[in-house]
């Protein structure tokens, strides 16, 4: 059994490279290969690859072998109808119960996020998907449900995955960049206007989808 430490070690290596799309979706992901790409043993390959199909990153067949995940236009409206229902929730949720301390996690995440304006390079890129995920939790963590925190948070990491995939692949990534919306976003939930913060997210998820969407068409 190899190191938990070096297995988790390879395992973020290994999801860096699917993000940024070094290791493309569909690709065979062979043990030797990655043995040579990464400089470690077998074992510690083959057990980051499982911890990896439980995320949904790498997809595993018994006595076939590997590969990386595909990305596909249902696997991708499931993802986000799901995230629309779960994140609406725990929307209203936190706003009917945030206090003071959720409303300065907002103000601070948000402000984070406002600092990296107009990303253009991929380490930009990486830095503000890492904020905007910030964003969303802070602004959901208000409504006290682990349980549903948790599946959002599954969902979130499997979408970051289709994000990804559209920012590595896309000339124009815009629509993935809308600080004005999560503004509007942040200012609906603080006024508690729950009415107002739901359409504002449904109009973000909407068109974060469809960026998404055609990043796949066009590939």
């Amino acid at each position: 059994m190899s190191s938990p430490t070096l297995t988790d070690k390879v395992s973020k290596f290994i999801r860096h490279d699917i993000l940024t799309g070094q290791l493309r979706p569909g690709q065979k992901l062979v043990v030797a290969e990655l043995k040579d790409k990464y400089n470690v043993g077998a074992s510690p390959i083959r057990e980051a690859l499982v911890q990896l199909s439980w995320s949904k990153y790498v997809k595993l067949e018994p006595q076939k072998g590997s590969w990386v995940a595909s990305v596909c236009q249902d696997e991708l409206k499931d993802l986000f109808d799901s995230l629309r229902v779960v994140s609406s929730v725990l929307l209203q949720k936190a706003i009917e119960s945030g206090d003071e301390h959720w409303e300065l996690d907002v103000l601070t995440s948000f402000h984070k996020l406002s600092r990296l304006d107009n990303p253009k390079t991929d380490e930009d890129w990486s830095e503000w998907e890492e904020r905007h995920l910030q964003f969303h939790k802070s602004l959901l963590e208000g409504a006290n449900s682990k349980t549903m925190m948790s599946f959002f948070n599954d969902l979130i990491n499997q979408i970051k995955r289709y994000r990804y995939f559209a920012i590595t692949r896309m000339n124009e990534n815009e629509e993935l960049y809308n600080l004005e919306q999560h503004e509007k976003l942040m200012k609906a939930a603080l006024a508690k206007d729950t009415k107002a913060a739901a359409e504002v997210l449904e109009t973000h998820l909407t068109r974060s989808l469809t960026v998404i969407k055609k990043s796949i068409d066009a590939a």
